[in-house]
């Protein structure tokens, strides 16, 4: 089965903001404007973040923790520590396929997951 693009997307800018929130970036500065090195360097580009985006996508995918760890640990190892499937199946004692299943699975109850939002958040205003 194929991953599903648009929640593969709102994964990748999850993982991001996951990322700058470990390291103290959602909001605050983590050093001084003073101290920072004068312009003249090369600079990395910057990924923008949909923060809002990301903070539901968490949302969605904490709602996996209870009754489908083994999705929600997968989205946490590929994701958010980013050490990819070759290590994702050495650490949970499993095949390839199962970890891209797994994937898969996660994609399809996220999709869900955001379908069920997104009627609900229809239904509660009045046309």
């Amino acid at each position: 089965m194929a991953r599903i693009e648009w929640v593969k997307h709102r994964l990748e800018n999850w993982a991001l903001w996951k990322d700058k929130e470990g390291r103290g970036g959602l909001g605050y500065a983590t050093q001084s404007v003073l101290l920072s090195e004068p312009g003249g360097g090369y600079r990395e580009s910057v990924i923008p973040i949909d923060y809002i985006d990301a903070s539901v996508t968490n949302t969605a995918v904490e709602s996996l923790r209870p009754t489908r760890s083994h999705l929600y640990m997968t989205l946490q190892h590929i994701y958010v520590q980013g050490i990819g499937i070759k290590e994702t199946c050495r650490r949970r004692g499993c095949a390839e396929s199962t970890v891209y299943a797994n994937l898969d699975a996660a994609d399809k109850a996220l999709s869900e997951w955001f379908g069920e939002r997104a009627q609900k958040q229809k239904n509660s205003f009045p046309t």
